[in-house]
């Protein structure tokens, strides 16, 4: 991992289902490090991902079988000084973040893209880059530290 001073970019990418879009593939390549928040479906998605950059991957409600079973049901890492939590479901969230000095919090499993801070902690849902659900956006996040401070972005994917 590069220097903490430097300008870090982490993939957040979530509920592939089984589907690794080049549109994603696109949107990731570059990026230092993957964040997968979890329904995965097939170790497939992972290998395809870690061609791009180093995977950190949590278990989701549909991941299953042996090579899900060794995936953490959530994760807590430091990348770039910024300490990250990844859980697939923000309601199996356990402990308080602020007070374990959580700096992000990637979650997925509601499809939903979504950008909010709370008590000084960026909580974010990159959605789902897998097909599509609903009327929802197939889309992913990025994670930009730069200095110490971090900051999100979302990007839809699909637009038809």
């Amino acid at each position: 991992m590069p220097d903490s001073s430097l300008l870090v970019r982490i993939g957040l990418i979530s509920d592939t289902h089984n589907l690794v879009r080049p549109e994603v593939l696109a949107w990731l390549a570059g990026v230092d490090a993957i964040l997968h928040a979890g329904d995965i479906c097939t170790p497939d998605v992972l290998d395809a991902l870690a061609q791009i950059a180093p995977v950190t991957a949590v278990r989701g409600n549909n991941d299953r079988g042996a090579w899900a079973d060794a995936l953490p049901a959530a994760t807590t890492l430091t990348l770039a000084g910024i300490s990250i939590h990844v859980v697939h479901d923000i309601a199996d969230l356990r402990g308080d973040p602020p007070a374990q000095r959580v700096d992000v919090v990637v979650t997925g499993h509601s499809h939903k893209p979504a950008i909010v801070t709370r008590d000084g902690v960026l909580f974010v849902n990159p959605g789902s880059a897998g097909p599509r659900r609903f009327k929802l956006p197939v889309s992913a996040g990025l994670l930009i530290v730069e200095q110490a401070r971090v900051r999100a972005e979302l990007h839809t994917l699909v637009t038809s």
